[in-house]
């Protein structure tokens, strides 16, 4: 593979491992090759040997104001992380510094959510009493009561839900199994459609699928998303709105209303708590409200 000319002897020593004994793809070799002159060139003459995780990191930060997709910042964290293991096994550098380093999960993007007034905008888009709009207001209520994802909504059955309990059944990834509590807004708007709407909807060839098409089809995710992205724009919400905002604006607003993260954990059906934790950082502002009333000079 070609290599830039006045290649620090550090990095061309990198790249000859990585080719010769990682089997690392040409195209990978080069964006490795790409990500570790950027580093260099921002360490402006200082030695990487004594570059720490802090210096990483204001690396990683200038990349992202110069405009590099989360991805791209990702991949060079983990060229860089390479890099210095290559330098340890080398002797050339300390190999303390990879152990300080934070993994590229930190680069995610934030998820977009709504804030409590837009989901009451959402949810009461659906107007009238008609089968459609009372059947459309229950999918956006059991949508943000429960935190569902569309396939979960998609697949629910009215055996799932139990009114008498306030709870609902979901299967999520993998075919596991969860229990959600329902409010009290989801559990009248999914009566109202059970009582008034799905009988009329339902059809001979209807299973038991709670939420049903027009002709008492089950629905599909896309019809799904359609009719999120439809409501939204009739309540004049100009955020990108799809299904998964009202799954992030459920835990976003459980955290922000002092729920433990381990109990959103489990009503997401999330695996790991890592994947919860992202949503601490989403929503700054009860943090300073907090700060602002016990904080002796707040």
């Amino acid at each position: 593979m070609s290599r830039p000319q006045n290649v620090h002897p550090w990095l061309k020593a990198f790249l000859a491992y990585l080719e010769a004994e990682c089997g690392l793809s040409k195209n990978t070799l080069a964006a490795y090759g790409r990500d570790i002159t950027r580093f260099l060139e921002f360490l402006d003459g200082v030695s990487p040997a004594i570059a720490d995780s802090d210096t990483v990191e204001s690396f990683l930060r200038a990349e992202k104001r110069r405009g590099l997709e989360v991805t791209s910042i990702a991949r060079a964290l983990v060229a860089i992380r390479m890099f210095y293991k290559f330098l340890a096994s080398e002797g050339l550098a300390a190999d303390s510094l990879n152990a300080t380093l934070e993994t590229p999960r930190i680069w995610r993007r934030l998820p977009d959510f709504l804030t409590p007034k837009e989901v009451t905008a959402l949810i009461i888009a659906p107007k009238g009493k008609d089968p459609l709009a009372l059947r459309d207001r229950a999918i956006l209520e059991t949508f943000y009561a429960a935190g569902a994802r569309v396939a979960e909504i998609a697949h629910v059955r009215t055996a799932d839900v139990k009114l008498d309990l306030g709870l609902v059944l979901l299967y999520g990834k993998g075919s596991k199994e969860r229990v959600v509590p329902l409010g009290r807004p989801a559990l009248a708007a999914i009566t109202a459609y059970l009582e008034s709407a799905r009988p009329k909807l339902a059809s001979a060839k209807s299973d038991d699928t709670l939420f049903l098409g027009r002709r008492g089809e089950k629905l599909s995710r896309i019809h799904i998303w359609r009719l999120v992205k439809k409501y939204a724009g009739l309540a004049g919400i100009r955020k990108n709105v799809h299904p998964h905002t009202l799954r992030h604006s459920f835990a976003t607003h459980l955290l922000a209303g002092g729920a433990d993260l381990r109990t959103v954990q489990e009503m997401l059906g999330h695996a790991s708590i890592a994947t919860t934790q992202i949503y601490t950082h989403v929503d700054r502002t009860r943090l300073k409200q907090v700060h602002k009333k016990f904080h002796p000079r707040g």
